[in-house]
């Protein structure tokens, strides 16, 4: 009878266990190597590299991952190459934040004293690639990409940071590696070009018949007003 009570005791806590062991979450990822289509290219602001101050102008290309539904930010700065890439629920985030910072912007509530601001219109999860030089290995992690604005010289911009992250080796944490923290600073313009390469519709576009992915349709419904 005392084994049975302590067969049933240690069963009880094994399953007590197991429903309060956390679950892992499916995380947004990109495979490099999957088929890639040209999308068009755009161009931004980021800091100059230490001791320099202010901006200078970047171009960025950019691509779509059709079977990770991903958006790839490519360019690069201070000898790294990278590869941000954006998630449908993460371009979605963009959009709708360029949105409010476009009324604040209209509104004129954009505080300069604000030094919180970066992250004013939320965060989102993208995936990164980065490399420095093309015969060094190239890494990836998941990292943060907040969504905010910023005043430069008194000029306001809306802003995107891609947020410090680790790559962990599996094998040692002497080969772990970090990226450096990035962000860029879109005029209203700069920004809706992006807005206009983010589109559902025109991302389908870009997907080959011959590729055999299913096009994702839109929901949206179309009404006349009256």
């Amino acid at each position: 009878m005392t084994k049975k009570i302590i067969s049933i005791t240690i069963l009880a806590l094994s399953l007590g266990m197991c429903s309060t062991t956390p679950k892992v979450d499916d995380r947004f990822t990109v495979d490099l190597s999957s088929p890639q289509f040209p999308a068009g290219e755009i161009e931004t602001q980021i800091d100059k590299t230490f001791p320099l101050s202010g901006l200078k102008l970047i171009s960025v290309e950019v691509s779509y991952f059709p079977y990770e539904d991903a958006v790839c930010l490519r360019y690069k700065t201070d000898f790294f190459t990278y590869h941000q890439f954006w998630s449908l629920s993460g371009r979605e985030a963009f959009i709708n934040a360029l949105e409010k910072y476009t009324e604040n912007y209209a509104d004129r509530e954009l505080d300069m004293r604000n030094r919180r601001s970066l992250n004013t219109y939320g965060v989102v999860e993208g995936y990164l690639y980065w490399q420095m030089m093309s015969f060094t290995r190239r890494v990836m992690a998941n990292m943060n990409l907040e969504l905010g604005y910023s005043f430069k010289e008194r000029a306001p911009y809306y802003a995107v940071t891609q947020k410090l992250t680790t790559y962990v080796d599996p094998i040692s944490e002497e080969n772990n590696l970090n990226s450096q923290e990035i962000t860029m600073y879109f005029t209203r313009a700069q920004a809706r070009e992006l807005v206009e390469l983010f589109d559902q519709e025109y991302l389908n576009s870009l997907i080959p018949p011959e590729l055999g992915i299913r096009r994702i349709i839109s929901t949206n419904i179309e009404v006349d007003e009256y």
